[in-house]
């Protein structure tokens, strides 16, 4: 046994110290530290994706999705972070959106799949292990690693038709109606007022005005409703905000004009446009809003200035919780007798449809309408709730 050697390896860093001395194994550790953290620096750069990569993944996936998908799917794409994800990534939606049994829809969605799997190994592109919850299906993409696009495919159910509602409505013993008094922000006794009615009403406050900021934090304190009222391009002559959405937007401008007025009206649980017969007809605009509006998790209501919006649809179609309103404005004429007559059809509505979303705003006319009218809707079988309770 004597003159045996172990066989154990020597302690690097021991090994090192001895050889080198301790100093000149620290420069030598050093040295290793700093060339290993470059080498992975230009590992990171040479993996890293342009935006023109991006963009091009992206658009060939949609392109490889449209081809497959069913007549009536909506097919939403942009470059940048979803909700889900961070970084320089591409993200694609597909709303399957055809009414067909659910052997029809797994067919279609086996079909999409199969051709965005074609799609994604000409691009050199992994998958993921794929993700379901309920009826959204997540799939995410790299090259070499690196996150390249998040898709997400989702099957809707066919719209509930307005008897539906009306039975659902029945089935509580109340229709819902929902009142959102917008325009507020520069007057603090027109928002006093509102708050004084005691009833579940929503305001809806416009960004940088005087009061905007006090006026939102006193509703909360009160526990009354408050949506951000965002200015958007009209195309009548009214008068425009200083800021405010447009057609032509690009989307980082898109999310920091929202951010920035999210920041001036926090207490905001939702939107609602303002004015924006022109920006809620513009698909592109749409669809640079909504997803923003889904990351901060934000409902939205369509105003419907408009015959031809698109915002409600396409906010369904990015997954935000939507609603619109269905009824006559309370007060394009403002005067007590024109305002009492259109809280009438917006009653009867709610009957009706069984649920309906008004819009007014705080005119003295329309404050003294709601006094009169509100205390009869219980007994009129019409049930007020907050915005929030009608985005579906």
């Amino acid at each position: 046994m004597h003159g045996r050697r172990d066989s154990v390896q020597p302690n690097l860093p021991s090994y090192l110290s001895k050889r080198y001395g301790t100093t000149k194994f620290a420069l030598l550790g050093t040295g290793l530290l700093v060339a290993m953290f470059l080498s992975g620096c230009r590992k990171n750069e040479e993996n890293r994706l342009t935006p023109a990569q991006i963009h091009q993944f992206t658009r060939d996936l949609a392109a490889a999705a449209s081809s497959a998908a069913p007549p009536g799917t909506a097919i939403k794409f942009r470059q940048g972070a979803s909700n889900e994800s961070s970084g320089n990534t591409g993200y694609l939606r597909i709303v399957l959106k055809n009414a067909s049994s659910p052997d029809a829809n797994r067919a279609a969605v086996a079909k999409l799949l199969q051709n965005l799997n074609s799609a994604a190994t000409r691009d050199h592109l992994t998958q993921d292990p794929p993700m379901q919850t309920g009826d959204l299906l997540q799939v995410k993409l790299r090259r070499a690693g690196v996150p390249a696009l998040e898709i997400e495919i989702v099957t809707r159910a066919a719209p509930a038709s307005a008897a539906g509602a009306k039975n659902a409505a029945g089935a509580s013993g109340n229709a819902l109606l929902a009142i959102i008094i917008d325009d507020l922000g520069s007057d603090r006794a027109a928002a006093e007022a509102v708050f004084a009615l005691g009833y579940p009403l929503t305001i809806s406050v416009l960004p940088n005005h005087e009061h905007s900021g006090e006026i939102a934090a006193e509703a909360r304190r009160r526990g009354i409703q408050v949506m951000l009222h965002l200015p958007m391009q009209s195309v009548a002559n009214e008068t425009p905000e200083a800021q405010e959405l447009h057609p032509g937007m690009p989307a980082q401008e898109v999310a920091a004009v929202v951010e920035q007025f999210l920041q001036n009206v926090p207490e905001a649980v939702g939107v609602n446009n303002h004015q924006g017969s022109q920006a809620t007809a513009d698909a592109a605009l749409m669809d640079e809003l909504m997803p923003v509006l889904r990351d901060h998790h934000l409902f939205y209501v369509d105003s419907r200035t408009t015959a031809a919006t698109v915002a409600y649809d396409t906010a369904e179609d990015f997954g935000v919780r939507a609603a619109f309103r269905n009824v006559p404005f309370l007060d394009d004429v403002a005067e007590v007798a024109a305002v009492r007559k259109q809280l009438g059809l917006a009653l009867r509505g709610a009957r009706e449809k069984g649920e309906a979303v008004a819009i007014g705003h705080p005119h003295a006319a329309t404050l003294q309408a709601l006094r009169e009218v509100l205390p009869q809707a219980q007994a009129q079988g019409v049930r007020l709730v907050l915005a929030s309770e009608l985005a579906h």
